[in-house]
């Protein structure tokens, strides 16, 4: 599926690495008004809701910029809200998980937008919108494009910029052109969520994300022709036509339960399939894509691997009710759902291990721990981490590097390289993670995985078992293995060596 598989976990596991995202678009509350169904209303023909409770998050480009930020980007939001109750909870919201708010606008007598939708049950009965229609005042454009600009001029510079176009007025043609040539010429991709019909405002942009609709509409104001929209190879093709007429490098039509198209310039069209099982609600999907997508440029992903990534993000968020930003333990949860991890990817630094152990951890999935040398790997060592397995449900085993089995066993070992033993433990299926360490016992490695059941052999007592007392403080178990009878690699050491005198 993925060009780099090992790039994007690296990546999810890193948290991004700090990268950084600048947003500029159009800011809203939602906020949801939960409850249930049981009669019709006396009164009229309408269904009766009662309340049981109340929930609000950022919609519109707030929704985006929550969304990078859960997978660990730092996040620049750029837009306005009003001088109101509304505008206070959503930079509560905002600043909740990071996200810097400095270059949003503060607009008294105007009123955040404000999205309230009442569902019943996991019915949408009713969304009510609160907003002013004029257009914005110039002062506040003008504010908005300087905060922006302030923004793409620090040092460092974001890695990627993404206009959220809800067309409530913030993304007028000047400041998109404005924002695209300045990226541009700062090598800086600059993806775009468009809306409308006339999609010259984003020409020059390193990607835009339009919807199947959208797309058809756009192709409409530029061709001055109405595709049918069940005809998609049409579709694509002119979609192709507007690519290339707007000098935008990558086309990516989301298509609902037909999954991702990508148009690029001298390549066919690209499918990516859809990912979700069961879709509750599709509202904020399309933010959950752009901001996925603008993560992985910022990273430097392989465009389509990005895409991916995107892609199955969305899967994730479609499953629920409401408008929920993805977090990256999802993704990553997704993402080993999705396939089988490959055998590679199993090893890894403790840096990056810890976010699949968080992970498990949340899924309550009970983890073992075990370490040893592995050296010349036998059906002894098989045996015993299948049943060390067998203990919990994922498991961890820290292997000594070649300098530590050296000091444990003399010059002479291990017979076999480090990354090679990594590799063929990695290859077995009762395996989950192999992280090495260079320590003469494995007992940080312990406090940093923090296992539910450390496993060792029983040719040890438990009270010789490194670590043992610190798993039990945490509320764990030390569980002894049995051993295989005559299996050891020093008996086959031996064996060879004899053998060759």
């Amino acid at each position: 599926m993925f060009i780099n598989r090992s790039q994007v976990l690296d990546t999810l596991h890193a948290g991004f690495s700090g990268r950084h995202v600048l947003v500029v678009g159009d800011l809203m509350l939602d906020r949801y008004l939960w409850g249930e169904v049981s009669r019709i209303s006396p009164e009229a023909p309408v269904p009766v809701v009662r309340l049981l409770r109340e929930t609000e998050n950022g919609g519109g480009a707030a929704n985006v910029a929550l969304n990078l930020a859960n997978l660990g980007i730092h996040t620049s939001m750029i837009g306005w809200m009003g001088e109101d109750s509304e505008g206070h909870r959503l930079r509560e919201i905002l600043k909740g998980v990071g996200v810097d708010t400095q270059g949003i606008q503060t607009v008294p007598g105007r009123p955040t937008i404000t999205k309230t939708r009442i569902i019943g049950g996991h019915q949408q009965m009713l969304r009510l919108d609160l907003e002013e229609t004029r257009p914005l005042d110039k002062g506040t454009l003008a504010a908005c494009l300087r905060g922006a600009r302030r923004v793409l001029e620090r040092v460092p510079a974001p890695h990627a910029v993404l206009l959220s176009d809800y067309g409530k007025g913030v993304l007028t043609e000047e400041i998109c052109q404005a924002l695209i040539q300045a990226a541009r010429a700062a090598g800086i991709p600059i993806l775009v969520d468009p809306k409308g019909m006339d999609y010259r405002k984003y020409r020059g942009a390193t990607v835009i994300t339009p919807n199947r609709r959208e797309l058809i509409e756009a192709v409409a104001a530029q061709e001055q022709t109405l595709l049918p929209g069940d005809d998609l190879n049409r579709l694509l093709a002119a979609g192709e036509r507007l690519r290339a007429a707007l000098s935008i490098d990558l086309l990516a039509v989301t298509l609902s339960e037909q999954g991702i198209a990508l148009l690029e310039a001298d390549k066919m069209p690209r499918r990516i399939p859809a990912m979700a099982r069961e879709v509750y609600d599709v509202s904020g999907a399309g933010d959950t894509v752009i901001s996925t997508l603008a993560a992985g440029f910022a990273a430097r992903l392989e465009p389509l691997d990005a895409l991916h990534l995107a892609n199955l993000a969305a899967g994730v968020v479609v499953a629920k009710v409401g408008t929920t930003p993805i977090a990256r333990v999802e993704l990553l949860a997704a993402l080993s759902g999705q396939e089988s991890l490959a055998q590679s990817d199993k090893i890894g630094s403790l840096e990056t291990a810890q976010s699949r152990i968080e992970q498990w951890r949340l899924r309550g999935e009970p983890i073992v721990f075990t370490n040893g040398c592995f050296d010349l790997l036998h059906a002894g060592h098989v045996t015993y981490l299948e049943k060390a397995r067998q203990l919990g449900k994922r498991l961890v085993v820290g292997l000594n590097t070649d300098r530590s089995v050296r000091a444990l066993k003399g010059p002479a070992r291990p017979i076999i390289h480090e990354m090679d033993r990594a590799r063929v433990l990695a290859a077995m299926a009762s395996v989950d993670l192999v992280i090495l360490f260079d320590e003469e016992t494995p007992l940080s490695l312990i406090r940093a995985v923090r296992p539910d059941i450390l496993a060792k052999g029983a040719d040890y007592s438990e009270n010789q078992v490194v670590g043992g007392e610190e798993v039990k403080g945490w509320g764990g178990r030390v569980a002894l293995v049995p051993l295989v009878e005559g299996r050891s690699s020093s008996r086959i050491l031996a064996h060879i060596q004899g053998r060759h005198n």
